[in-house]
């Protein structure tokens, strides 16, 4: 029988891209078709904080994702320590983001 080889996945990222944003916020909302993150960078003493990015995933890939930073926090803890959340996060008032729709 004849061994099929492994396709690789030819990934580009743009300069622009490859930048990144910076974000200490992610909201998430959610339908029944999809999840939407939006990532926010909110600097204190600024009453006005914009999305950075928003990225839009089914449910099935946003049960992927969850899982996939779960692993990769356990591999950063383990490599570097607990990671210690001491802030309490509250959502912002005025935040128009999506409206979850059919």
């Amino acid at each position: 029988m004849e061994q099929q080889p492994n396709p690789q996945l030819n990934i580009e990222i743009s300069e622009e891209i490859a930048e990144g944003s910076y974000a200490n916020l992610a909201i998430i909302t959610h339908s029944h078709a999809e999840f939407v993150v939006d990532f926010v960078n909110v600097m204190p003493g600024t009453p006005k904080s914009k999305v950075k990015s928003r990225i839009i995933l089914t449910p099935m890939h946003a049960k992927r994702f969850m899982k996939a930073m779960a692993e990769n926090v356990e591999r950063y803890e383990a490599a570097n320590g607990t990671i210690h959340d001491l802030e309490q996060v509250e959502i912002p008032m005025h935040y128009g983001g999506p409206t979850p729709l059919a």
